[in-house]
């Protein structure tokens, strides 16, 4: 076996660490925008919850705003009655009044129905700010670990090329430079186990004076 052949299989390890560190650094941020998905729709659901209340508020102030027209009137009617010289007139009145009645109990029957309805959309909405609180704690805890775990590997993506030249300085430039082309061409891996006659690597067979060569110390 040539004596270089450890360092390089040791220098394809540290590359391959390097590469999946390098890859794990750039999930980091994808990661992150996911929480932060979470977040938004939370964020969307009290926007939503919030809405559905303030329609909830204007709509029974409408009503109440009506049934207080069709009072007022009632009342101007009732006022008018007294001073109505024939009897056409006042049954005339009645009939207003009666209609303005109508119209008050109608406004008053849907303002309690608007009412009923809001409490239910105030529930909602306490329900949609728990659950973001819930959404911004888990999201501030997910922030944490992605940085946490991105210093880390941050400081062993720094400590990986004093390891890596530690490596590769006993071995000959000629084999750095065909390790490195070898290794461009499969994906960062240039070497590879052959065992039970076939390479661990790409599969193929490897016949036997090929291995016995392999193993032998003084092999170049």
């Amino acid at each position: 076996m040539h004596p270089a052949i450890p360092h390089l299989i040791e220098l394809q390890r540290v590359d391959h660490q390097i590469a999946v560190l390098l890859a794990e650094l750039d999930g980091f941020p994808k990661r992150m925008r996911e929480a932060e998905t979470k977040l938004g729709s939370a964020r969307a659901e009290v926007a939503s919850a919030k809405e559905a209340h303030a329609q909830a508020v204007a709509e029974r102030k409408k009503f109440e705003f009506d049934g207080q027209q069709w009072k007022d009137r009632a009342r101007k009617y009732r006022d008018q009655s007294g001073a109505v010289k024939t009897n056409e007139a006042y049954k005339a009145l009645q009939h207003e009044i009666a209609n303005a009645e109508a119209e008050v109990a109608k406004a008053d029957d849907r303002q309690l129905e608007v009412m009923m309805g809001a409490e239910e959309v105030e529930r909602r909405v306490k329900i949609a700010e728990s659950r973001l609180k819930e959404a911004e704690q888990a999201v501030a805890a997910k922030r944490k670990e992605i940085q946490l775990q991105g210093a880390e590997k941050k400081k062993q993506l720094e400590a990986a090329p004093a390891e890596r030249e530690r490596i590769i300085a006993p071995v000959p430039e000629d084999l750095r430079e065909l390790y490195a082309r070898i290794a461009k061409r499969h994906n960062g891996t240039a070497m590879a186990e052959a065992r039970d006659g076939q390479c661990r690597g790409c599969g193929m067979r490897v016949l036997p004076h090929i291995l016995q060569e392999l193993r032998t110390e003084n092999n170049e």
